[in-house]
């Protein structure tokens, strides 16, 4: 009896170090000893030994794909400073093993013991539309046309996917441009465009009060007079103050040379 429950135990650890488990949002795909690709997938929530063979899981469901620090150029033939985007795509679960086996290798891509079949192969088609969508707008363009380049660069990946007849076993659900930022010299020249054309208004102005007020001054023949007696008045009020701060010998007033005494040193 203790050696049947010794046995027992031993049979029970083996079961659960040599079983794998198929969570939500993947499958699974065995792998025989002699190193084939079994046909079928592996559904989730099922438990599949693998003391002989090797069990793979696969993410099926929004797979992240995140393309950081690109520099596409755009259509003014600048270099973006930085641009990064995400793409969301679905693997059918029933076309994963045939993916696996038949798709060159380093279309997939491993991370954490989890094997996303065809990463790489949507990191190098979005890539692709990617730079082919930021050549169709000025780099200062992009960001308002974010929601035009992310359908573009959506349908851009899903046109590939059917040329290559994968659109029945991979879709695209999702593009969003996180991040993009133009060439510092780019963004310098606009701030310098902006400063003069606000320059510019402000001369625009200045002529169009100086006309005014010139075509003021014309329609009404005792302006100038006025404008003139105005000037002598203010000239006068200020007399007193220009001899008293004066520090050379004399003082032409209204044409008159009127000369000056210094005192003490002053």
């Amino acid at each position: 009896m203790k050696r049947i429950l010794t046995l027992s135990v031993l049979a029970a650890a083996v079961l659960a170090t040599g079983c794998t488990r198929i969570e939500t949002g993947e499958v699974g795909v065995r792998v025989g000893f002699d190193k084939q690709v079994q046909s079928g997938e592996l559904l989730p929530g099922s438990f599949n030994q693998s003391i002989i063979g090797e069990v793979l899981t696969f993410p099926i469901k929004d797979v992240n794909v995140t393309l950081n620090d690109m520099t596409p150029v755009a259509k003014d033939n600048s270099t973006m400073k930085d641009f990064d985007a995400v793409v969301v795509y679905n693997i059918n679960p029933q076309q994963v093993s045939e993916l696996y086996a038949t798709k060159n290798k380093s279309f997939h891509a491993e991370f954490k013991g989890d094997t996303y079949v065809m990463y790489n192969y949507i990191v190098q088609n979005a890539r692709n539309a990617i730079y082919k969508a930021a050549r169709k707008y000025e780099a200062l363009d992009m960001a308002d046309a974010r929601s035009d380049m992310e359908n573009f660069i959506k349908e851009e990946i899903v046109r590939n996917l059917a040329e290559e007849k994968l659109d029945g076993s991979i879709s695209i659900s999702q593009v969003l441009i996180r991040n993009i930022v133009p060439a510092d010299s780019v963004v310098a020249s606009a701030n310098e465009l902006v400063k003069a054309k606000n320059e510019f208004k402000t001369e625009e102005v200045k002529v169009a009060t100086a006309r005014k007020r010139n075509e003021s001054m014309q329609a009404n023949p005792m302006a100038i007079p006025l404008l003139m007696a105005e000037a002598q008045a203010e000239a006068m009020r200020k007399l007193p103050d220009a001899i008293a701060n004066f520090k050379g010998q004399t003082l032409v007033i209204n044409g008159v040379v009127t000369p000056t005494v210094q005192t003490n040193g002053k």
